[in-house]
């Protein structure tokens, strides 16, 4: 089904004024006029001030969400400037331990369903006992601050509790999904040397189930400082996970997490100790191990529940994600705000396209946040849920992952409920939240973000470094952020870390994202500026799929990039380069998908192989996707990119013809 086209900028949605009396942005405001004599026309004039007054406005959150410390900060902000900016020196605290200051009988603390779990409520007692429990082996199995911690989990239960134990006893938590191959998983968590693995045997997704024991055991030889495994039988049909060398102490989970009435005590650690690492999408190399402090990511997730998500004691927050996704982390911060984490583990289309709508009504979800792409396939489909599902509950729907199109947004309106708030937002792994995104006080427009979210001072710089408005430029970030990473791991002198944010404007974060601000102060993301492939709401690097396809010795070279199309689907070639006397073919598809969904995940399986004379490079050696995938959406070959720069400048042609004969596709 095709939507009928919907103008960018339709009015949509607009809050009550009972709704912006109740929101929790306009109890912010009068708080602060109370307290600090500060008074603001609307939310433009406080957002102003959040970017302009840099340390009270991040002084004040301190002061508003009463962040317990165990040592007095000295400074809110040292080195006014990017990178090196750093954030209330002095202070001690925990990020697991202001998770608990919620807990509540009244609510659960997460709701739990999966393709073999119909639903499961887990109490905020319950949750508490069993991180105790855990912290308290980490402890007894010498685990000290500063550890690492890696998990191989599905979005379950289990994740949660072990990523506030690891919290709780100072310990840096680092999680894949195990949809991932092994060679992404171990490319990702051999750069952090951890020294415990949390891991399953197994899961179920769209209706089948993926033994993974012998990619633990993989996993296991390729982590030579781990000194203990604890495993989670996930799968019943999977044998246990097991190991030949002895050095390595293996614990069932039940005997980690069964221990009863013992204290939950909190490792407080400075402002920016590592809390979580996680993963850039790879798209130069391997994925860039991204550090977040405890302290950043506090501040910075209370602000996002609190202003931005509207969340209150008692919501039940979602949203659809994995592990390896930093979504993940924000329904964690959920708990902070005394919510409910709703969590779901599994493919949201089975056993059809209805299940994690018929969850959301069954949960009583408040929030039911997917991605964009979801969203699209629902309205492609025809769906309808509102007629089917009371979703009574729902006060806002949130959208991430790539651009919803107008049509999407108004599907939403039309059919999951004219009362909802259509929450889209973009960030990224980089700083685990977002820098533009919903607001309960501003109307919805279709295919606008509503705002710049407080603090983060975003702005559409065109190529002199130059602020725009209503034109599309590079989205930037020009004053310090606590959530923005503490380092890479590993990474000395902070030489990656400047190279992936400070190259093409001195002083100034370039995110990555071409990005338009309206005159009215709402924005539209319009996709990535750079290489990094983005298929139904998931991103990884296309460095990924080429270690993965060119193993094959008959692929000489390959190059490829991920169309979305005006109908909010995707198509991703991959050009190869092959060997004499070998042509594409049946065997040569089947080998492809096979490695990308071994090593990666089914969805990067590429839609067409395409095979070339050659991949253009540029003078200095480096792929050129971007051009490509602008010659592939139309530009002009002169204009997606200058010969002069260009190793083989003969193929910008040969690459424009290539796109005629796909032009039906897309």
């Amino acid at each position: 089904m095709t939507a009928k086209p919907t103008a960018e900028g339709t009015l949509l949605w607009q809050p009550t004024e009972k709704q912006k009396n109740d929101a929790n942005l306009t109890r912010y405001m009068k708080w602060l006029e109370a307290q600090k004599g500060l008074q603001f026309e609307d939310y433009y004039a406080l957002w102003d001030w959040s970017v302009n007054e840099t340390q009270d406005f991040w002084e004040s959150l301190w002061e508003y969400f009463e962040i317990r410390s165990h040592a007095p900060y000295t400074q809110v902000l040292q080195n006014e400037w990017m990178p090196g900016a750093e954030w209330f020196s002095g202070s001690q605290l925990n990020f697991a331990e202001h998770v608990f200051r919620n807990e509540t009988e009244k609510s659960p603390a997460i709701i739990f369903r999966s393709e073999t779990t119909e639903y499961d409520e887990i109490s905020w007692e319950s949750l508490k006992q069993q991180v105790s429990s855990l912290a308290h082996f980490f402890r007894k199995s010498g685990v000290e601050k500063g550890d690492r911690i890696a998990a191989y989990l599905p979005n379950a239960p289990h994740a949660f509790i072990g990523m506030l134990a690891a919290s709780a006893v100072g310990a840096v938590w680092s999680s894949c999904s195990p949809d991932f191959g092994t060679d992404s998983v171990i490319e990702r968590f051999s750069q952090i040397e951890p020294t415990v693995l949390i891991t399953i045997n197994g899961y179920r997704y769209n209706g089948k189930a993926h033994d993974r024991t012998d990619r633990v055991s993989k996993l296991i030889e390729a982590l030579p400082e781990l000194k203990h495994v604890i495993r989670i039988p996930y799968l019943e049909d999977a044998p246990e996970v097991e190991t030949a060398d002895e050095a390595i102490t293996l614990t069932d989970w039940k005997d980690a997490t069964g221990t009863k009435n013992l204290p939950l005590r909190f490792v407080a650690v400075p402002f920016d100790h590592p809390l979580w690492v996680l993963y850039s999408s790879g798209t130069t190399g391997m994925p860039k191990p991204i550090v977040h402090g405890h302290g950043g990511m506090l501040l910075e997730h209370l602000k996002y529940m609190e202003f931005h998500a509207d969340v209150k004691p008692g919501d039940r927050f979602f949203w659809y994600s994995t592990t390896g996704w930093m979504m993940w982390n924000v329904v964690m911060a959920a708990l902070l705000r005394g919510a409910t984490a709703v969590v779901y583990d599994g493919s949201p289309g089975y056993p059809d396209m209805n299940v994690l709508w018929d969850f959301a009504a069954k949960s009583k979800m408040t929030t039911f946040g997917t991605s964009a792409t979801y969203l699209v396939n629902c309205m492609k489909q025809g769906m309808k849920p509102s007629r089917e599902f009371d979703l009574s509950n729902l006060r806002s729907v949130g959208s991430t992952g790539s651009p919803l199109p107008p049509e999407g947004f108004k599907w939403v309106y039309e059919n999951v409920g004219g009362h909802i708030q259509l929450n889209s937002t973009s960030g990224g792994t980089d700083i685990c939240s977002s820098f533009v995104g919903g607001n309960p006080l501003l109307p919805v427009h279709a295919g606008e973000i509503q705002c710049r979210i407080l603090g983060s001072s975003v702005y559409a710089f065109n190529e002199k470094g130059e602020a725009v408005t209503d034109e599309v430029g590079e989205m930037v970030i020009t004053k310090p952020m606590p959530c923005m990473p503490v380092f890479f791991w590993g990474d000395k002198e902070m030489k990656r870390y400047k190279e992936s944010y400070f190259e093409m404007f001195p002083g100034v974060w370039r995110h990555g994202d071409w990005l338009k601000v309206t005159g009215r102060g709402s924005c539209v993301i319009y996709g990535r500026s750079d290489a990094t492939l983005n298929k139904m709401g998931v991103r990884i690097g296309t460095s990924e799929i080429y270690r993965a396809v060119e193993t094959d010795k008959r692929i000489k070279d390959s190059l490829v990039v991920s169309i979305e199309k005006e109908d909010g689907s995707w198509f991703m070639p991959l050009f190869v380069v092959l060997g004499d006397g070998i042509s594409v073919d049946d065997d040569l598809r089947k080998q492809v998908a096979s490695a990308v969904r071994e090593r990666i995940a089914p969805r990067f399986v590429p839609d067409e192989i395409i095979e070339v004379k050659e991949i253009p490079y540029t003078l200095s050696g480096k792929k050129m996707e971007k051009p490509i995938k602008q010659i592939l959406e139309g530009v002009e070959p002169e204009k997606a990119a200058s010969k002069d720069s260009m190793k083989n400048p003969e193929l910008l042609e040969y690459y424009a013809e290539i796109a005629e004969s796909l032009r039906s596709k897309l």
